[in-house]
């Protein structure tokens, strides 16, 4: 077992690797960077060192090895070598892992090849997150390589909740369920609301709304994922930048009986250009505020639906837990737009929820409380409302480095 106390995590997409080195006895960034265009004539790195001076590198990167050997380069450049001893593992974010991957795992060749026949659920994702194993282990043969899950926080899920009301053998042998994703997000969120309320993650149930280009909510009892917004592919669920979000299956026999649309058109125009892109031909959440205020009656129309989704699923989700301690807005546009925040809220105050309207205006990149009543009174709300930073590569940095020392 490795001394270091360094991890690099990775997150391969199909033509484009994220990273960022940690060092687990703090969590503070090392280095970290993204490799993107891979396979195209000119293809752009960018690496942020521990001083936080920005290097930008614009050539090509034929595959994900040169990609990752450019990487190893930039490292090496900051002290910071790949092969140093400080290193103790790479943590790989996988997207499917199914219902055999429920913790975080040693990569080894069964494990690849199972996450390889996990491919037909996530043609998307898998391919390019096996790349970046088989990749990292030809660099860094003797490191350990740990596979984190987006997958696996939601596999704790009661049967009632993953179950689809299908044929239950049609649905076994081809795997359909409602599996979940953007897990490592929705696990870290849950317990830094959690310490943000100073209780313990097993005290304390959550509303997660991971809201991004991709979105997802989660309703979280005690630490434990018992529902969430994505299903068998992350295209269930809330309207996200480019992809539908629930709709009715049967509107997928219509396109191809009547409208004549083959299988992977359909396909592509639930995924690709559907969400806020099809309602007003933006996906960016910021253009689509500006042009609603402008009078643009498309994309106020997209900003209504998006946020009468998010309404919906927080009142469901409020449903099933019963009993709600925080809802937390995280990632991207949860993050950063207070609009979506106060909008998505609105007319739930007969649940105790609300927010206050200053304190949701405040930009900041710690996590905080915006319910009115905290400061006002002095005293908790009946749901806090919350604005809570997610970090997947520190979660993902964790788990590695947790597996990796206690040799399981």
């Amino acid at each position: 077992m490795s001394e270091g106390t360094r991890v690099l995590v990775l997150n391969a997409g199909s033509s484009s690797v994220k990273y960022q080195l940690i060092d687990m006895l703090d969590g503070s960034r090392q280095a970290s960077g993204l490799v993107e265009r891979i396979g195209e004539p000119a293809g752009r790195l960018v690496h942020t060192p521990p001083g936080g001076q920005r290097r930008e590198s614009l050539q090509a990167f034929p595959d994900h090895g040169a990609a990752l050997k450019a990487v190893a380069g930039e490292l090496a450049a900051d002290g910071l070598d790949l092969d140093s001893p400080e290193l103790a593992a790479i943590g790989h974010r996988v997207v499917h892992g199914g219902l055999r991957f429920t913790e975080p795992t040693l990569v080894t060749d069964e494990v690849l090849a199972e996450i390889r026949r996990l491919i037909p659920v996530a043609p998307l994702h898998n391919p390019a997150n096996i790349t970046g194993i088989e990749v990292a282990r030809a660099l860094r043969p003797d490191l350990p390589q740990v596979a984190v899950f987006d997958t696996a926080f939601h596999t704790g899920m009661p049967e009632h909740a993953a179950r689809y009301a299908i044929d239950r053998q049609v649905a076994d042998e081809h795997r359909v369920r409602r599996y979940g994703f953007h897990g490592t997000s929705h696990q870290y969120v849950s317990r830094a609301t959690a310490r943000l309320l100073g209780k313990d993650p097993a005290e304390v149930n959550v509303i997660v709304l991971h809201l991004g280009n991709g979105g997802s909510a989660s309703a979280v009892a005690g630490g434990r994922c018992v529902e969430t917004s994505m299903g068998l592919t992350p295209l269930e669920g809330l309207v996200m930048g480019t992809r539908s979000g629930d709709v009715d299956a049967g509107v997928v026999f219509h396109l191809h009986r009547v409208g004549g649309l083959s299988v992977d058109e359909i396909d592509d125009l639930l995924n690709r250009r559907s969400g806020l892109l099809g309602l007003c031909g933006d996906n960016d959440m910021r253009e689509i505020l500006r042009r609603s205020e402008e009078g643009d009656a498309d994309a106020r129309l997209a900003f209504e639906v998006y946020v009468h989704r998010l309404r919906k699923y927080i009142g469901a989700y409020y449903a099933v837990l019963g009993r709600v301690d925080a809802i937390a807005f995280t990632a991207g546009v949860g993050e950063n737009a207070a609009p979506v925040r106060a909008a998505a809220t609105a007319g739930l105050e007969a649940l105790g929820i609300a927010v206050d309207p200053a304190l949701n205006s405040i930009r900041s990149d710690r996590a905080r409380v915006i319910s009115p009543e905290f400061l006002r009174t002095g005293g908790a709300p009946r749901v806090t409302v919350a604005v809570v930073p997610t970090d997947e590569e520190l979660e993902i940095a964790r788990q590695a480095f947790a597996l990796v020392r206690t040799g399981a």
